[in-house]
């Protein structure tokens, strides 16, 4: 039957999309049959992970055909990240698998010896179509978009895809690429608008609400702007549907990538078997009794995870992370109580959302086995948009250095990046400090000077990783961790430290410039934030890409808010809170 339908061919974290459509008043219905494609009166196509794994689903499904035929008749589409790509000739990600070729134009990979790669964070779409065309998209000069992604179509001026197609461009870096096309009613983003707050649910919205009148309006538009072109063959016009438009003005390149503020939720069951967000000092999360004994007593409730997670959207966090603390292990896959937290936070929070703890093989109390890759789909299905590894990046890390540098492809770090792309996985690493007298005392080890010496005057010191929450140390340096989980294909690393957490006095500024120093992917510094200055002195310092407090905002002890502002008087780029676009 006709409206609105989603083709989604099985990779990523498609329930926001739909939550934002529903949050607008618009049913959605899924593609289930070639055959629904071309019933359609709008169809969204988004996605994420690798282009070749996107284009052969399209052919396996057989959708790739009745796909061009929708296309071809001009109706409304819209096309999100891998959605988009897909339209082009080809991409270096998969160079022998060709793209729909809609499109004319090829999908590149990022510099990464100049910048971290992936483009993990918000920045800023300049629009080239001029004004008028932008704000019927639902787009606004100046507004930051979530961008997550490896490779991008690059913008050059002159050439056919850049003058024809190109509606905004996007620099990261040095290189400016293409962040969202249109051509009568094709329309897409390389950006995702689901999960850019309420500035992106505006760019859905506007898509969605597009009526027979607007369409033809486009329609009639491109018509034109056809007939001017075969009237003049020679003529180089700049931008589509507003071609000769004279408010056309190439906007200058700028690199306007935004520093991410991140809110992480523990979540764990309490003894009344109740989800509850919690904090600990040094990993213990239970409150102390009052009898000076020294015993703990109940898990400390710093709130509910689906309201804190709301609050601070609206506050403005740019991502909210949730750390499944417990795993819940007696608990069958597909009844995990963080399933049903992801499914209800998608619902109204529109920003990327990340889920550790049992990100790996896990057996049910029935003994029915599931692999990493099964359990990271579940939760890309409930509402994901990344998964945080921990022990598992641990072992395989070593497994990795056992095999001469090399990985097997059975790695929960492979697999889920293999699936659904690099960005997806992020590292969680929890190390902690060993102090020794000099490098030769850990010859085996990356030994660095810390910004303190230690206990008894060390002058230099190592990280041991950890694995089982802190519990255990391994014989593997921070260093040698990351190193091995980027080149296994993490996309992101999540810098925990157990000698800072919960202390206040700021991050470990050494460590964190040690790892950024050591891999070309995004950096997320933790743990040891007490005010609003030691995100300045993190970014100003360490050039990481985004920072992480969980605590401090729980308790309302540093409002997340004045954190953004703080950052911002330093003259540090962030996301301004865009509640006043609220829908």
């Amino acid at each position: 039957m006709p409206g609105t339908y989603l083709l989604d061919y099985g990779a990523g974290n498609v329930r926001s999309v739909v939550n934002a459509v529903k949050k607008l008043g618009h049913d959605i219905t899924y593609v289930k049959d070639p055959s629904d494609i071309l019933k359609a009166d709008k169809l969204i196509f988004p996605g994420v992970g690798a282009f070749g794994s996107a284009m052969t689903s399209l052919h396996t499904k057989q959708y790739a055909e009745p796909l061009k035929q929708y296309l071809a008749q001009n109706k409304p589409f819209m096309g999100i990240c891998v959605g988009m790509q897909t339209l082009f000739e080809g991409s270096d990600e998969n160079p022998d698998i060709p793209g729909l070729g809609v499109i004319p134009g090829r999908v590149c990979l990022f510099d990464s010896t100049t910048k971290a790669v992936p483009h993990m964070g918000w920045n800023t779409a300049r629009t080239i179509q001029g004004q008028q065309r932008a704000q019927e998209s639902g787009l606004e000069q100046g507004r930051v978009y979530y961008f997550v992604h490896s490779f991008a179509v690059p913008f050059k001026a002159g050439t056919a895809e850049a003058e024809g197609w190109a509606m905004t461009t996007t620099q990261y870096g040095d290189e400016v690429f293409i962040s969202s096309v249109r051509r009568g009613n094709i329309f897409c983003t390389q950006f995702h608008p689901e999960k850019s707050g309420f500035a992106g649910v505006n760019v859905l919205k506007a898509f969605l609400d597009g009526g027979a009148a607007g369409a033809a309006t486009v329609v009639a538009q491109a018509e034109q702007d056809a007939a001017l072109l075969a009237a003049t063959p020679d003529a180089r016009v700049p931008g589509a549907l507003s071609l000769l438009a004279p408010e056309y003005v190439p906007s200058p390149s700028q690199d306007e990538f935004t520093k991410r503020i991140v809110a992480c939720l523990d979540v764990r069951a309490n003894d009344q078997g109740d989800l509850v967000v919690t904090k600990g000092d040094q990993y213990d999360v239970r409150e102390q009794t009052q009898d000076g004994s020294g015993a703990s007593g109940d898990v400390r409730n710093l709130g509910k995870p689906v309201e804190l997670a709301r609050r601070y959207f609206e506050e403005g966090a740019d991502e909210i992370t949730f750390l499944n603390i417990t795993s819940f292990r007696n608990c069958p896959l597909l009844d995990m109580p963080m399933l049903e937290v992801l499914r209800r936070t998608s619902e109204t929070v529109f920003v990327p959302l990340t889920i550790g703890g049992g990100i790996k093989d896990v057996v049910d109390p029935d003994g029915l086995v599931h692999t990493a890759l099964e359990v990271a789909g579940e939760y890309f299905r409930s509402g994901a948009d990344k998964v945080s590894i921990g022990s598992d990046a641990v072992y395989a890390a070593e497994k990795f250095y056992a095999r001469g540098g090399r990985g097997d492809g059975t790695s929960a770090i492979e697999t889920i990046a293999h699936a659904y792309g690099s960005q997806a996985v992020v590292i969680s690493v929890d190390p902690k400090k060993v102090y020794v007298n000099s490098p030769a005392d850990a010859p085996a080890h990356h030994v660095i000077e810390p910004l303190q010496p230690g206990p008894n005057g060390e002058k230099y010191c190592w990280y041991q990783c950890t694995v089982s929450g802190g519990r255990e140390g391994r014989d593997m340096d921070v260093r040698q961790l990351v190193v091995a989980c980027q080149a296994l294909g993490a996309g992101e690393i999540l810098l925990n430290s157990m000698d800072q957490d919960g202390m206040k006095q700021g991050f470990d500024l050494a460590l964190i410039q040690d790892v950024r120093d050591a891999v070309r992917i995004p950096v997320i510094a933790s743990s040891g934030a007490g005010a609003p200055q030691h995100f300045v002195d993190v970014f100003n310092k360490t050039g990481v890409e985004a920072a992480l407090a969980a605590g401090i905002f729980h308790r309302r002890e540093v409002p997340l808010e004045d954190v953004k502002q703080t950052v911002k008087l330093a003259g540090i780029r962030v996301r301004s809170i865009d509640a006043d676009l609220a829908v």
